[in-house]
């Protein structure tokens, strides 16, 4: 297969996978090569993401290392094979990578729960409150770069809007939703959108109160996706070198851990809905 310049995460992910199912059985790179007819250069490329496999050869390799999760290669099958063209891929040397992945990694995936504590979550931002947020973090942005961030923002929200909508639940701090980005006008219609958002169903919404005690879950912001098996979830995280993909199985136990931990702070939907529409009152 042809070599990748730059796989995406999805591919690294995979060829990830394939790695642990080789290292769980014990099996040297060179001894699963063979199997496959092809080299130790072309196995560890194949782990790295930068090049791809075919379903019969995964399902080989599974069969050598001995795995019996017929979910686990079924989904692993799918990544191999799915050669699907995203919205996202328009914005191909546009965009940095990143955030095409991000799009990419949300469209495959079954569920979404986010934690947000700072800014109003990306999948349920406005235009004009994107663009603010993109010019305050990057004042150097000339519009022709500006105006793609702003424009592919607003095509995620196609994940939650479609016809076959992924489930998605949000947590949001009430600082997030009162301090204001840009002026009154925006912030009143960013929250007039959210309430519109929830009252179609697009989203299920809690409100973590300034109030709150035993709230220590600042740092908690994270977007968790549920993959086709519990083994392929991945959770997102904001880091100070960008967004890191997160898919080892002890840390989305903690992080499964923290939004379990962070849900108990929240008023429950119904309460955090009237809490928004109060505040939309109060400006």
């Amino acid at each position: 297969m042809t070599m990748r310049n730059q796989p995406t995460a999805r591919q690294v992910r995979l060829g990830s996978e394939l790695r642990k199912l080789r290292e769980a059985a014990g099996k040297p790179a060179k001894e699963v090569a063979g199997l496959l007819g092809s080299s130790s250069a072309h196995m560890s490329q194949i782990e790295a993401g930068s090049s791809g496999i075919s379903e019969e050869r995964l399902r080989r390799l599974a069969a050598h290392c001995a795995c019996t999760d017929d979910e686990l290669i079924e989904a692993l099958a799918g990544m191999a094979t799915d050669r699907t063209r995203g919205w996202w891929d328009d914005y191909r040397g546009v965009l940095p990578q990143v955030n095409l992945d991000v799009a990419e990694a949300e469209h495959h995936a079954l569920f979404l729960r986010e934690v947000v504590i700072t800014h109003v979550p990306g999948l349920l931002q406005t235009p004009d409150y994107a663009r603010t947020v993109f010019r305050y973090m990057r004042p150097e942005l000339p519009e022709s770069e500006l105006r793609p961030r702003v424009e592919h923002r607003m095509r995620r929200r196609t994940v939650i809007e479609d016809n076959n909508p992924t489930p998605y639940e949000t947590i949001v701090h009430e600082f997030a939703l009162r301090v204001r980005v840009a002026d009154r006008r925006t912030s009143l219609a960013q929250l007039r959108w959210i309430l519109d958002q929830i009252e179609q169903g697009h989203a299920t919404l809690r409100i973590i109160p300034t109030d709150q005690d035993g709230f220590a879950g600042a740092g908690a912001s994270m977007m968790y996706m549920g993959g086709p098996v519990p083994r392929l979830d991945t959770c997102l995280r904001d880091t100070p070198t960008g967004t890191a993909f997160i898919d080892a199985e002890p840390h989305l136990a903690q992080l499964r851990t923290l939004f379990r931990k962070v849900e108990k702070a929240t008023l429950d939907p119904a309460m955090s809905r009237d809490f928004i529409h109060r505040l939309t009152k109060e400006l």
